[in-house]
Formats: structure tokens, sequence, C-alpha cells
């Protein structure tokens, strides 16, 4: 099996992530902040720490650091949270539908309205055509770090200049930038959504939403926390205020391991790596006649892209594509990749795309097996 699907969940996890996630189950097993018990203390700590490293990586305060079930439910409190009456949202025009489908939905709650921004290589022009979408009534710009279709970065530090002169906020959708890309509240941004489980090799079921205290957010979820329980109200401070109910503790403290990986390796050697990797398969890739790739990363061009490749074999959908390539034991997705904007932007809306996505445990042996595979399967077409 060689498996190439890392941008939907990374896989393998480090063999860290796995034993702590199995020793939080027996060795933390109480409910963390619920109780006065030394055993509940013990997890609770357990979490605290995984908390903070987690904060530290992502330049904020442990409080402010909120453990949810994964990005698209930290996008849907921070993006809900931060809608008003008649409010006004952008955000680009390839984002997933983890992002755009609560601003759409927040807008129209709201009784409010947003716009999309083209994206483009061009980092100015795509700041340009963000500011022009903001209106007096913005409330928040809601801006992937990368695309999971064809790995388009966005310029996150002049984006995050643009919303302080704007004085509104900015919400990054990290999902695919978390443990690879450069992302932190230092360079302005307000509230970092993230993914555990993918670039940061958490287990799933694990995500983030990180402020740094700048926006008042509304909540969507509200119950038990375990503190202020006296009142009806749900808490007002941080992380409280968010974590409603009982979190997946072990997953929780299992990321931390998933984030000591990445520090340990550095956020730049693994980009470096899975960069490489991806300028690799698309050299190889587009010497098959037969095959498209619809982004291709060069060593001239990498620098403004994520580590992922949205091709397809000719006289086939992408699901097909997949299915054959499924056959010989490369794993990778087909399909829309739940980014129907992106894919309308590359004119593959229709049909979709295979999704060639590599981690920090791919090699240059996968991608070169995966080229000779592409070759035979091309070649049969």
């Amino acid at each position: 099996m060689i498996y190439l699907d890392n941008a939907a969940t990374t896989y393998p996890k480090p063999q860290a992530v796995y034993k702590m996630w199995s020793r939080a189950m027996s060795a933390y097993g109480a409910n963390p902040g619920r109780s006065g018990h030394a055993f509940s203390q013990s997890t609770a700590e357990a979490v605290y720490q995984s908390r903070a490293k987690c904060a530290e990586f992502f330049g904020a305060e442990p409080e402010n650091t909120i453990f949810t079930l994964n990005c698209t439910h930290a996008l849907n409190f921070a993006v809900k949270g931060i809608a008003r009456n008649g409010c006004h949202f952008v955000t680009s025009d390839m984002e997933h539908n983890a992002a755009i489908r609560p601003v759409y939905a927040a807008a129209r709650d709201c009784g409010g309205s947003f716009d999309m921004f083209e994206a483009v290589e061009d980092e100015e022009q795509t700041v340009y055509n963000a500011e022009r979408a903001i209106r007096p009534n913005t409330a928040a710009l809601v801006c992937t770090a990368a695309s999971n279709v064809m790995g388009l970065r966005t310029p996150i530090k002049e984006l995050a200049a643009l919303c302080r002169r704007k004085r509104i906020c900015f919400i990054v959708d990290a999902a695919q930038g978390a443990g690879t890309l450069p992302i932190t509240l230092k360079d302005g941004i307000n509230i970092i959504c993230a993914a555990g489980h993918k670039g940061l090799y958490g287990p799933m079921g694990t995500g983030l939403m990180i402020t740094d205290g700048s926006f008042e957010l509304k909540t969507i979820i509200e119950g038990g926390t375990g503190s202020a329980s006296e009142s009806i109200s749900q808490p007002d401070f941080t992380p409280d205020r968010f974590e409603s109910g009982t979190i997946n503790t072990a997953g929780a403290i299992a990321l931390g391991e998933g984030v000591d990986f990445v520090r340990r390796l550095t956020p730049q050697r693994i980009l470096s790596h899975e960069l490489a990797l991806c300028e690799r398969f698309c050299a190889g890739a587009s010497t098959i006649r037969g095959v498209s790739l619809y982004n291709r990363i060069t060593p001239q061009n990498a620098h403004l892209y994520a580590p992922v490749v949205s091709f397809n074999i000719n006289g086939m959908s992408s699901t097909e594509g997949a299915a054959l390539l499924s056959e010989g034991g490369f794993y990778m997705r087909g399909g829309l990749h739940c980014a129907p904007l992106a894919h309308k932007k590359i004119g593959t809306i229709n049909g979709g795309t295979i999704r060639f996505s590599p981690s920090a445990f791919s090699t240059n042996r996968d991608v070169d097996m995966l080229l000779r595979m592409l070759e035979r399967i091309a070649a049969k077409q």
C-alpha cells in the first residue's frame, strides 16, 4: 500500500501518537475538569499540557486555544460566532465547503451577504482583489491558507495586514497549512482554524480554534463545561466558552504528540520534503501522454504552493482513475474534494480530479512507482 491521500488525513501517524492515544485511553480515562478527584485532575493536566503545546505552536495563549472535533467545527464556531445582523463576509474563490457553507449560512441567517475574490499566483493582485470586495459592513475575511485541490497558497501575512487596516476579523482555514506553512497569530491573524488529524499528525476527531481574543464570538453550542456550573448562562471565558460537553480527551492528548513530531522535524523541513515530491511527480507526470495536470509545481513556483497536485487520466473520470490506482495499491482521492469553488476555478466541476498529496513519510520511491503505474494505465487508454 502506498498512501498519498494526506490532504484528507495523514497516514501513518508517528508512533508516539499511537502510543499516547492508547495510553490516554487507560491512564487518562477520567473526565477532565468535571471532578475533584485525583484521576480527573491528572487527566485535566494532560489535556492542558497538550493545549499548551498547540498554543505555543501557533503563537497563542493556552486559554485561547480551543479543542474542537475537526476544522469544520472550528470554522463554524468562528464564522457564525462573528456574524451580526446585516453583516457582510469576504472569502476567496477556492474555499472548501467547510468554510463557504458556514459563510453562506451565517450571511443568510443574519440578513447579510458575502462576496468572493479571485485568488491568483500574483500575491499583490490577490490582496488587491480582496480589498475591493470589502465593504463598510464587512465583519470578517474568511480565507483558506492553501487550496486543497491545487495547492495554491494565499498571502496570509498581507491579508492579515489588510484586515488590520480595515478593522475586520481575519479567519484562516488552516486545514491545508497547519504543520507545513508558517501560520501564526503573531502575523496578525485573529482566528486560526486547524485540523488536528492532517498536517499536525494527530488522531481523527481532533481540531483547533485558536484566537487572539480581539473579537467577541457568540456561541453556537452551549452546555456543561465543568465551570461556572451555578449559572444557566454559558461561561464568558475561553476555552470553556467553546468546549461544551466532554472533549475527545484521548485525541486531544495525543494531538500534543503530533505537534511535538512536527516541531522536531520542523514545518520548514516537512514542507521542503513534500514539495520536492510534488515537483518530482509533476516532472514525471508531465511527460506521460494521457495524463493532465491542473497545477504544476516546479522549483521556480514552489513557494506559491502547498504540497497538493491535481491530475486526471484522460478518457476516464477522476473516480474511475482513482479506483484503478487503488487496485494497484496507490491510495488517492478522486472527485470534487468538498471544494466545488476550486473545481469551477480550474474547469473540473463536472468530473473532479485525482489528488496527489504526500506526507513527511512519503518517499521518492513512492512517487516513482506511482508514475510507472500511471504510464501503464495511460497506455491502455
